[in-house]
């Protein structure tokens, strides 16, 4: 049962939106923020962070296959979910991002993936046997050649479809805070700052999450890890976490210049329910502490093991803190009544199909699959090499 203080609604008594929808724009987020710390170095020339390229271009279409999943299961009939393309409806937001998600899919993150490793793959479809060998040629598509001619055509194409993708990237992640931002009877959430705070709370917990893959990856292959890159990757996500902070903070503050009619029932929410999630977990933990960290490596020398834990409790905390920011976002605007006179609570089921166990799975599962792909494509400079005889017998 519900906890319910004050008047409520039938209607609102119990949540309509449970944690796979909190789940869902965390999972599109850290697809968007690794693209664009891909498009570092593709388009922006940032070479010091090249080695995490291929690696963040593999993690977006890792997080971006399961992405989809919590509204599908939220739907109860994902069969249904095929209609938004047999039965276009422009008007809704909801109803197209399907095209948006299947053009980033498709015609962005794939292509992209498939032209900067075509060269790859079609020597080791040559250098492999079994059922590897068909595989990549499979993956290749009947295009094996690799001369350079044909290399320097898709290093351009690459280029072009990494430019298109950095917007496609915000459109992605940005309609989702465009929706609640346009839900003007919900005042937590009508803001015109939402998708802009969703944009770039996006981008912080992708890049933290690349940085925090790379380190791990890194490591259990028993390699060094390239300090100037991560050094670089953590500036990057310090500046763009500072921008964030200053984002959700400005909406903060304009929330209490106005002090509209709602403003008493949201500040009491804040300091008694969401006290914990919100204050402590979003604000101090996930955001105030990774920042100074962040801030303290810009400006003490410290050394290469000092700063590499001081990383990986920054990338950590990060994720967290933007987890719990969905969390407030989507929980908290459901928890108190239109008429701001009463309060309702959430309580999460265990073993249930919108329940957490399934929201861990859902977790996990693009861990998986970031595993599998890069077994099968191997982001790794020396993995890419091959003797010239390989090279020539191809070309």
């Amino acid at each position: 049962m519900q906890g319910v203080e004050g008047f409520m609604y039938p209607n609102e008594v119990e949540l309509q939106w449970s944690v796979l929808i909190v789940l869902y724009p965390f999972l599109t987020g850290l697809v968007a923020g690794a693209f664009i710390l891909a498009s570092l170095e593709r388009v922006f020339n940032v070479e010091a962070v090249k080695p995490t390229y291929r690696l963040a271009l593999l993690t977006a279409l890792a997080f971006l296959l399961i992405a989809p999943l919590p509204l599908q299961l939220h739907l109860g009939h994902p069969e249904r979910s095929f209609e938004m393309y047999l039965t276009p409806h422009t008007t809704s937001a909801m109803a197209m991002f399907g095209f948006v998600y299947l053009w980033y899919l498709m015609a962005v993150l794939v292509l992209e993936i498939w032209l900067d490793y075509r060269r790859d793959i079609v020597l080791l479809s040559q250098s492999t046997t079994g059922v590897t060998r068909l595989i990549y040629r499979a993956m290749t598509l009947g295009s094996s050649n690799i001369s350079e001619r044909a290399l320097h055509i898709d290093e351009r194409a690459g280029w072009l479809i990494t430019v298109i993708g950095i917007p496609s990237a915000f459109l992605l992640h940005g309609y989702v805070g465009f929706i609640f931002g346009s839900i003007k009877a919900n005042p937590w959430w009508s803001s015109p700052l939402m998708p802009v705070v969703f944009i770039f709370s996006a981008m912080v917990s992708g890049i933290a999450t690349v940085m925090l893959v790379y380190m791990f990856l890194t490591w259990s292959r028993k390699q060094t890890i390239d300090m100037r890159c991560v050094d670089t990757v953590a500036r990057y996500l310090f500046y763009i976490f500072i921008i964030d902070f200053t984002l959700e903070m400005l909406d903060l503050i304009h929330r209490i210049y106005e002090s509209d009619e709602s403003f008493r029932s949201l500040d009491f929410m804040v300091h008694t329910k969401l006290y914990v999630s919100h204050i402590v977990v979003q604000i101090f933990l996930g955001t105030v502490t990774p920042i100074l960290l962040l801030g303290a490596t810009q400006v003490l020398n410290l050394t290469d093991r000092a700063r590499k834990r001081i990383y990986g409790l920054a990338g950590c905390l990060t994720l967290i803190g933007i987890f719990a920011m969905r969390w407030n976002v989507v929980i908290g605007g459901q928890l108190f009544s239109k008429s701001f006179l009463g309060y309702t609570t959430y309580k999460m089921g265990l073993v249930t199909r919108e329940g957490l166990l399934t929201a861990i799975v859902l977790t996990v599962l693009p861990l998986v699959i970031l595993w599998v792909l890069v077994k099968l494509l191997p982001p790794w400079p020396e993995r890419h090499t091959r003797p010239d005889s390989v090279i020539a017998h191809a070309r």
